[in-house]
């Protein structure tokens, strides 16, 4: 049974360069790791399961290809945790 349908909105991860092919000049942990990309878009293919190598249209209309890792992707970042010395700084203002 497929995960995603065609005209899905999706993520796919895919391998840039593989740690040998980075530049000599990088940092050793880093040039040690492959350069990776996860770019969400909508599926191309008339299906796709998990782990599957699907093509994808981006949302400014590139085509790409890459192994399947998520069906309609949220977005996960934040602006972190609450900074203690901030927290107080609309109190302080409207005092004044």
């Amino acid at each position: 049974m497929a995960d995603a349908r065609k005209g899905d909105l999706v993520q796919i991860h895919k391998i840039i360069l593989k740690s040998d092919q980075r530049p000599d000049t990088l940092p050793q942990d880093t040039k040690s790791l492959p350069y990776e990309s996860w770019i969400k878009g909508f599926l191309l293919n008339e299906e796709g399961t998990m782990g599957d190598e699907v093509r994808i249209e981006s949302l400014i209309g590139r085509e790409i290809s890459g192994t399947l890792v998520s069906v309609q992707p949220a977005y996960d970042h934040s602006f972190g945790l609450p900074q203690k010395e901030l927290l107080s700084i609309g109190r302080e203002l409207r005092k004044k």
